[in-house]
């Protein structure tokens, strides 16, 4: 049976109708007996017919739609970002960074390539070749054959950053009151997957993840756990993404290292972990990594096929292959996990940290995939990668030259404080997203451009305006997606900061649809009311 967007699309695309064909058989005169029409049967006036439902948001549609993405066939399943999708993923990866002081993570960058041996080192050769690009340097002697190991070796494309924040790790030395350390890494990753296994963002060879590393004690370990569910909490939340469920994956039944107990030990302090959060799990028996069990956040799509998103996953056998440590007292009873209390504190030794795999939203290509079906191209104002677009009501130069005024001013924050030029421009940059449609194209043309781009806030300027130095701002492309006014979070903000910002505007509660679209703004009330917008997660 064809799925309904199967349907829609061939019934859209199709070239010819049956009426058509009626049509043309007609035209053909004494060639065609017309006995053998049917008869047309009468429309009923009640009739039941229903028109085809909407197919479900794809976001490989609309990131064509909206410019966000391209593909080439020269690089299979790599996203190509154009400035729109750009805007998009620097926004996600900085929620996250905003986030990072206070859930206690260092960003680090790593590099993209590394020498066999350290994988070979961290299990990846033996248990993840296949997934893996294996490249071949000129090494010292340029040689492709009876190579020498660490100088003539051949090299691999990273699938993961653990390995390399290991070495980061093992650069000095630690102590237990160092612990916890979490680095966190947004290199790109490449992975060898099979061509018919990708599909748009979802799944590609190239991608980025929001890839943490947590190097703990083993007391830390249902904290730091609870921490990371908060924190994946917290950011789907901001994003409007959910339900999704949780799944702990167990140790799988070949290709894995360590030992049984240990595995076991792994994955009891998991099911502890999320027996604590309070939320409903599931169990994946066997689908754990090849180096410790894991806890998933799946997600569906628009169409209803589910995604891995988020991961944490404990890690006992990665530091003991890297042979990290870290020096603690008592560190028999340390590396067991159990109080040092009434202990001699002053004999101290090795132990090797627990490592955890924590990512928040795992490929931010998929993330987004998800994001763009989800609000179906209409963004909430602080994702949107057309934000404001300033319109003119003629190409006339004063005209012209105030809507170029009013974009420099929105750019560039307050400046109260004398500083140079240059310093002042970096640190003053507000981030918004301005476009200016200053064509000679007629106004009603323009206004309808803007809106099927779907800019949030579109600001209308004509030759009154100059002369008084203010605009008409029209805030209803704000998430209406499915418009409702009364239910808009975006347009309710910019309602209730503007009444409050401007005495002369009505109650926020009395803003009617009509006001919000023919607003006279100063530049100073829009500067706040955009900023505001763009630093609001919803």
């Amino acid at each position: 049976m064809c799925s309904s967007r199967a349907l829609y699309i061939w019934r859209a695309c199709s070239g010819t109708s049956q009426v058509g064909i009626r049509s043309h058989r007609r035209n053909l005169g004494k060639t065609y007996c017309s006995a053998c029409d049917p008869t047309p049967t009468p429309k009923s006036a009640n009739s039941t017919t229903k028109p085809l439902p909407k197919p479900p948001a794809d976001h490989r549609i609309l990131g064509a739609q909206q410019e966000l993405f391209t593909t080439s066939k020269y690089s299979p399943g790599s996203a190509i970002f154009l400035p729109n999708g750009t805007k998009i993923f620097n926004r996600l990866t900085n929620y996250l960074r905003s986030q990072y002081e206070h859930f206690g993570f260092q960003e680090v960058i790593t590099p993209t390539i590394y020498k066999k041996s350290l994988w070979e080192k961290s299990g990846h050769w033996e248990n993840y070749a296949e997934d893996m690009y294996s490249v071949t340097g000129r090494g010292a002697m340029g040689k492709k054959v009876d190579r020498q190991v660490g100088e003539d070796e051949e090299y691999g494309l990273k699938p993961m950053n653990c390995p390399g924040h290991c070495l980061i790790f093992a650069s000095k030395k630690r102590s237990y009151k160092d612990l916890p350390i979490r680095f966190a890494d947004f290199s790109p990753l490449h992975r060898n997957e099979l061509t018919g296994a990708l599909s748009g963002l979802t799944r590609g060879r190239r991608f980025h993840q929001d890839d943490g590393h947590i190097f703990c004690r083993p007391s830390q370990i249902r904290e730091e756990i609870s921490k990371s569910l908060q924190f994946v909490r917290q950011t789907y939340s901001v994003f409007g993404l959910g339900p999704y469920r949780l799944v702990l994956s167990t140790r799988p039944s070949v290709s894995y290292i360590g030992t049984i107990e240990e595995w076991d030990n792994a994955e009891a302090a998991l099911k502890e972990s999320l027996d604590a959060s309070g939320q409903a799990w599931t169990l994946n028996e066997g689908d754990g990594a090849f180096y410790g069990p894991k806890i998933d956040i799946i997600l569906k799509d628009s169409d209803g096929k589910e995604h891995q998103t988020a991961t944490i996953q404990l890690d006992f056998q990665l530091p003991k292959r890297f042979e990290l440590e870290y020096q603690a007292p008592a560190p028999e009873l340390e590396q067991k996990g159990l109080s040092t209390e009434n202990v001699d504190l002053s004999i101290e030794g090795p132990v090797t940290p627990v490592l955890i795999h924590r990512a928040v939203l795992g490929s931010v290509e998929r993330i987004m995939a998800l994001l763009i079906e989800r609000y179906d191209g209409w963004w909430p104002f602080w994702l949107n990668p057309q934000q404001v677009i300033i319109v003119t009501l003629n190409d006339r130069e004063e005209v012209v030259a105030w809507a170029k005024a009013i974009k420099r001013d929105l750019l560039m924050a307050r400046d109260d404080t004398p500083v140079p030029e240059a310093i002042r421009n970096f640190g003053g940059v507000t981030g918004l997203s301005i476009d200016i449609d200053d064509s000679a194209q007629p106004l009603k043309k323009k206004l309808y451009d803007a809106k099927r781009k779907r800019y949030g806030v579109v600001i209308v300027v004509g030759n009154k305006d100059v002369q008084e130095k203010k605009m008409s701002v029209d805030f209803t492309g704000l998430s209406s997606g499915n418009y409702d006014f009364t239910r808009n979070v975006d347009l309710l903000k910019a309602a209730k900061i503007l009444s409050r910002q401007d005495p002369s505007q009505p109650r926020a509660a009395s803003l009617t649809e009509w006001q919000l679209k023919n607003m006279p703004l100063s530049i100073d009330v829009l500067k706040k009311v955009l900023q505001e917008l763009r630093l609001g997660y919803y």
